[in-house]
């Protein structure tokens, strides 16, 4: 068997014949009380896919870090099921739940060399040392970490340090890895680049992975598909690009990325449009799709940044315009963020291309510019 099968083999975990490859991991109705009122996690579902690696995002206090515990055996559930592979977790101790977790910290053993540190797990449990040797060798050269197996931890850059315990955890095979912050103790260049090479050594050995994050750049860039937890609850679930062009609720639109909100009320609703008066605009919002609502019902508008198109001309359309003022410009090299009042008093972001930008000729602030927008770059928000 090849190294690279061997891998795979690790990331299969030994699953059983017949088991749902869409509910590799099923959370059912779980919850968390701590008592006096705490409750971290509040009746969460989620059916996780085999292979995937998926996130949990959200700010501190939204139960992710705690939904992570439970499923390593950390914390115990106070009501609801987690099974892995159709296996019930309830009353199986951490030691012996198919998951290994890999902590922000890393906590390596700084007396141990590289390969001592992802041998540790394999020689607790005892086993042969031949196989020993054969396992380490080969996560090792998976994380191109095989040059430094005789250095201590203290010899590592932090990326470095980052991979080393990654070989570790995967070293014993799981069914489930766990990552907790994964990327914090990183610098951000590191981080990006470090962020694209776990991703691609995950996907190779085809471990299913949780990963806990509240960084968004994180999430968007490492998972499949990614959950947005807020007070112990899921908000909304799904793809980062249906995360981001789709929110499903004003939570999700300001927490992932950042938008632009318009509040106001339903003037019209058809199949394939809605139409919305705010106060913050001269014109309608129009939205080239129906949201079944009721003539009245008050809403909000997400428009994403980018989607935002300044002029110094009126926009030639009837809709999603208004006249401002802008207060402020942050370039940021191949883009420039512009910020406007409204005539109203509301105010937009506008993320505008440095060519665009270029084209529209010198903007500073007090300059009078248009925004507006397509109807295919809004999004209706009703809770």
């Amino acid at each position: 068997m090849s190294e690279l099968s061997n891998a795979r083999a690790a990331g299969a975990g030994g699953a059983r014949a017949g088991a749902d490859p869409e509910r590799f991991v099923e959370i059912v109705d779980v919850v968390k009380d701590f008592g006096g009122g705490t409750i971290a996690v509040d009746a969460v579902s989620l059916s996780i896919r085999k292979g995937e690696i998926f996130a949990l995002l959200g700010s501190s206090g939204s139960g992710k870090s705690t939904l992570l515990r439970m499923l390593a055996g950390l914390e115990t559930a106070t009501s609801g099921k987690i099974l892995i592979d159709g296996e019930d977790l309830a009353s199986m101790p951490p030691y012996r739940r198919p998951v290994n977790m890999m902590f922000q910290s890393y906590a390596l053993f700084p007396h141990m060399t590289v390969e001592g540190n992802v041998a540790f797990g394999l020689q607790q449990e005892k086993t042969p040392k031949a196989e020993i040797r054969e396992r380490v060798a080969q996560v090792l050269e998976l994380v191109q970490m095989s040059r430094y197996a005789k250095r201590k931890p203290h010899q590592l850059s932090g990326g470095q340090q980052q991979r080393v315990a990654l070989a570790r955890s995967l070293v014993k095979r799981p069914k489930v890895l766990l990552l907790d912050e994964p990327m914090s103790a990183l610098d951000k260049q590191i981080r990006q680049r470090t962020q694209i090479e776990v991703t691609n050594i995950l996907s190779s050995v085809g471990v299913t992975c949780i990963m806990v994050t509240h960084d968004q750049e994180e999430a968007m860039t490492m998972a499949h598909r990614l959950a947005v937890m807020s007070e112990g609850r899921i908000v909304q679930v799904g793809t980062p690009h249906e995360v981001y062009e789709f929110p499903n609720s004003r939570f999700s639109a300001e927490f992932i990325g950042s938008t632009n909100l318009f509040d106001g009320a339903i003037v019209e609703d058809e199949a394939d449009h809605v139409h919305i008066e705010s106060a913050a605009l001269p014109s309608r919002i129009y939205v080239s799709h129906g949201i079944s609502g009721t003539l009245g019902m008050n809403v909000s508008v997400s428009v994403r940044p980018e989607r935002v198109a300044v002029s110094r001309t009126q926009p030639n359309q009837p809709y999603n315009w208004a006249a401002g003022t802008v207060t402020n410009l942050a370039y940021m090299g191949g883009y420039t963020l512009v910020h406007v009042v409204l005539d109203s008093g509301h105010k937009v972001v506008a993320n505008v291309a440095s060519l665009a930008l270029s084209e529209l000729g010198e903007v500073d602030a007090d300059a009078r510019i248009y925004v507006s927008w397509s109807a295919g770059s809004g999004v209706v928000l009703v809770k």
